[in-house]
């Protein structure tokens, strides 16, 4: 067959792979060959040649009742991503840590928590809160995890908690939106009260420069 012939087959084979990593990453409890076929609107014979290219570099796989699911290769690759997003993130992240005199940081989702992906403290207070990168908590509880939630429900406003995580803390945060793929948020973490109506509009500007950063 003429290469040039083969360009448009071969691009909407990629086009349908992807959306069948996509299908599979939005379903929590794996999706039948038969599910996928009927969302992509393909047959299943087409599906199957789709799984069988996608879990030979691991990103999908089969469980044990035969539901398509996600494969460590799919890990692999977030992780290899994780710098380059923290690379993005540290310019509008150091501005903010400067400019509310706080912590700041990147959280990200994984494994269905919040991991800090990329901290910054700021360089002129006296005392300010330690929050290393790679800490972990749930979504439900700490500024940052209620900002990823909210941005779930299409809030892009800033979330505040206080002491949540960590008793006498403050935080502030709002969720990183626009950016495909990307469930985050940016917030601040202080040891004293954070006044919201002035902080709130800095992390919120944080997070779009983050997304316009890494869109």
């Amino acid at each position: 067959m003429d290469p040039a012939a083969r360009a448009p087959e071969t691009a909407q084979t990629l086009d349908r792979g992807l959306r069948l990593l996509h299908l599979v990453a939005d379903a929590p409890g794996g999706l039948t060959v038969t599910e996928a076929a009927n969302r992509l609107n393909i047959g299943r014979a087409a599906v199957y040649r789709l799984v069988g290219a996608l879990a030979g570099h691991g990103l999908l796989r089969r469980d044990g009742a035969g539901r398509l699911r996600l494969g460590v290769g799919v890990l692999h690759l977030a992780r290899r991503a994780q710098p380059l997003l923290a690379e993005g993130a540290l310019p509008a992240l150091r501005r903010l840590a400067e400019q509310a005199g706080a912590t700041a940081h990147l959280t990200v989702v994984e494994g269905g928590e919040g991991v800090a992906l990329a901290v910054v403290e700021p360089s002129w207070t006296a005392f300010h809160v330690a929050y290393r990168t790679g800490s972990r908590h749930p979504l439900e509880r700490g500024a940052a995890g209620r900002a990823i939630l909210a941005g779930r429900a299409g809030v892009d406003g800033p979330v505040s908690t206080s002491g949540e995580l960590q008793s006498g803390a403050y935080g502030v945060a709002a969720p990183v939106l626009g950016v495909a793929g990307l469930e985050a948020s940016v917030g601040v973490v202080s040891l004293t009260p954070l006044a919201v109506d002035v902080v709130g509009p800095q992390v919120t500007a944080a997070a779009t420069a983050i997304a316009d950063a890494l869109s």
